[in-house]
């Protein structure tokens, strides 16, 4: 991914083996690119809750991103509640973050608004 173009306007691309692991380098230059964010599981793992009004609203952010992790081929595990929905990102084929999990998370924010 060009550092020119915003996350939430980049493209996942498929990323298999350790070589497309963030190091923890890049990871602090990624992590202020998406506010609320947090990494998880010693660095392995981001996450972050949304918060909504009611179960509707949660529905349908979780159904938008449901499109959107289709569209990017990259889905993240969540945990859907009453007024929440807990996002996280990893990619299981470089055994930690590659880029695709911010791109995703800056669309997971995008969509909350």
């Amino acid at each position: 991914m060009s550092d020119l173009v915003p996350l939430v306007q980049a493209h996942c691309i498929p990323r298999r083996g350790i070589g497309h692991r963030l190091g923890e380098a890049r990871l602090r230059e990624l992590l202020p690119q998406v506010p609320g964010w947090e990494l998880a599981e010693e660095g392995r793992a981001l996450t972050r809750t949304f918060r909504f009004e009611d179960y509707y609203r949660t529905m349908a952010f979780v159904n938008a991103l449901a499109h959107v992790a289709h569209r990017e081929d990259h889905h993240p595990d969540l945990g859907v509640h009453y007024d929440r929905c807990v996002v996280r990102f990893s990619t299981h084929d470089v055994g930690g973050l590659s880029e695709n999990d911010f791109i995703c998370a800056a669309k997971a924010d995008a969509l909350a608004g």
